[in-house]
């Protein structure tokens, strides 16, 4: 069975885009995201970059296995933005991503059709303008040993090209790897000649 083990996300906060209709201004960002936490701090920082806008909403995504999300009208009537903005991750199949979309009312009300085109069209804009990538789902795992099989260890993981994330190169040794998923049932099958060392999988 082939495991799909990418996912596509963004590098980088994408360029501001701007959607007007009959005096109405939706403002669309993109920015990659890792928590909660994140989306928090920067819906924060663009209120008060946006002050005076009447609505900032919003919806996010996080996780590739099973990702969880979150969307937001912000005042708007029920499901006429945040769907919308959360309408386009999906249709562009990123995660690990917000999107938020400003709206400075221009006097004319809209109605819940044109909100939805709007909102739907500010999100689809801001990921246009932002740099989509793929990325390898990498599962953690930590090997325990002796520093006298530090050598054989090294061997194993630059013969592999295992991706070290961290050492604690002592008495017992400590180094941290990542392995692409679809490699990851593989990993102690890697090390087995070395009955000495401990494999350990990191959680989370």
């Amino acid at each position: 069975m082939d495991i799909n083990d990418t996912y596509k996300t963004i590098d980088t906060s994408g360029n501001e885009v701007l959607f007007k209709d009959r005096n109405s201004k939706f403002f669309g960002y993109t920015f990659p995201i890792i928590s909660e936490e994140d989306a928090k701090q920067i819906l924060e920082r663009l209120k008060k970059q946006h002050h005076s806008a009447r609505h900032w909403c919003y919806a996010w995504q996080i996780g590739t296995e099973n990702p969880r999300y979150r969307s937001n009208d912000d005042g708007e009537p029920s499901n006429s933005a945040g769907q919308p903005i959360y309408g386009q991750i999906q249709s562009f199949e990123v995660t690990n991503i917000l999107i938020v979309v400003v709206r400075y009312f221009g006097g004319v009300k809209l109605g819940v059709g044109g909100l939805i085109n709007a909102y739907r069209t500010a999100a689809q804009l801001a990921l246009e303008a932002s740099n989509i990538i793929e990325k390898t789902i990498n599962i953690n795992y930590v090997i325990i040993f002796e520093y006298k099989d530090m050598n054989k260890v090294m061997r194993i993981i630059k013969e592999n090209k295992l991706k070290i994330n961290k050492q604690e190169l002592e008495l017992n040794c400590k180094i941290y790897i990542s392995v692409r998923k679809k490699i990851s049932d593989k990993i102690k099958d890697i090390f087995s000649p070395l009955y000495e060392i401990e494999i350990k999988r990191i959680e989370g």
